[in-house]
């Protein structure tokens, strides 16, 4: 299909998005509205070319959890929210951004001013306060997106919350692979990237695999800087792992859905590999 025609698409499915957000989601209960989020999503991935492949997805908590992730693309809200609808903490920017910005505050995200201090504090006691009435909330703790070659330094802060809330977090690890079995750095918005120029790299570099590795849950403690260190060591090693085995995972699940596991994960919604929609 023809990188335009595409285009049109994914923005019809935006469209659809907010129709949907507007006319559906003010009668909906919590659960059927996470299966509209979820539906969204999965198709969104599709309409980018994309698959969803899950690992380990028997260590997921469904309440009551911080989820910390690594960072590689705006893309990344989506594969989550296609696994596991979760609420997020985004830059104050993506708030502007069209359709996008409106779909994300109507998701119940939470939006940060990083370049104020007081605000971190300010966002953390949010999440504390969410956290502790059960709900789920996922962070970034890079701070920013990367190629996913390698993990950038965790920023500890957000960590706080889950100390203050007393709940555990759970590390999970996102990787995308190509058609021949490759890391992708395809969907990487890095450097000066504009969204446009993203999206068409994104798509130009299809068909795609998304990977999310569930981590094991960490207790809270009492330390946000350990806390930190032990989610930075366990999305490490899940990339680790997904790297060194990413042909086989990706073999493994290509046409079926398969028992989920260390080494090979359950496909959760597959894809025209031409990045039609199915």
């Amino acid at each position: 299909m023809k990188l335009a025609l595409r285009k049109i698409r994914l923005i019809a499915h935006l469209l659809h998005g907010m129709w949907t957000v507007a006319t559906r989601f003010p009668k909906a209960s919590a659960e059927r509205r996470h299966a509209l989020n979820r539906a969204w999503s999965l198709k969104m991935l599709r309409l980018c070319g994309m698959r969803l492949v899950v690992h380990n997805d028997a260590a997921r908590l469904d309440r009551g959890a911080l989820v910390v992730a690594n960072h590689v693309s705006w893309i990344d809200i989506y594969v989550i929210n296609a696994w596991r609808p979760t609420p997020f903490v985004s830059k104050a920017e993506i708030r502007q951004w069209p359709v996008v910005g409106w779909l994300a505050q109507q998701l119940d995200t939470v939006f940060i001013q990083r370049e104020k201090r007081s605000d971190a504090k300010r966002i953390m006691h949010e999440l504390a306060d969410r956290l502790s009435t059960g709900e789920l909330m996922c962070v970034f703790p890079e701070g920013t997106t990367s190629n996913g070659l390698a993990l950038l330094p965790f920023h500890s802060n957000m960590f706080q919350a889950a100390v203050s809330a007393g709940v555990p977090v759970q590390p999970v690890c996102l990787m995308y692979e190509d058609a021949q079995g490759r890391q992708s750095t395809a969907p990487a918005y890095i450097d000066d990237l504009s969204l446009a120029d993203s999206l068409d790299m994104l798509l130009r570099g299809g068909p795609l695999t998304a990977h999310v590795y569930v981590g094991e849950p960490l207790a809270a403690g009492a330390d946000r800087r350990t806390l930190a260190a032990q989610a930075q060591e366990s999305i490490a090693g899940a990339l680790r792992q997904m790297q060194h085995g990413t042909a086989n995972a990706g073999a493994a699940v290509a046409e079926e859905v398969v028992s989920s596991d260390d080494s090979a994960g359950t496909l959760i919604e597959p894809a025209d590999r031409s990045g039609h929609s199915a």
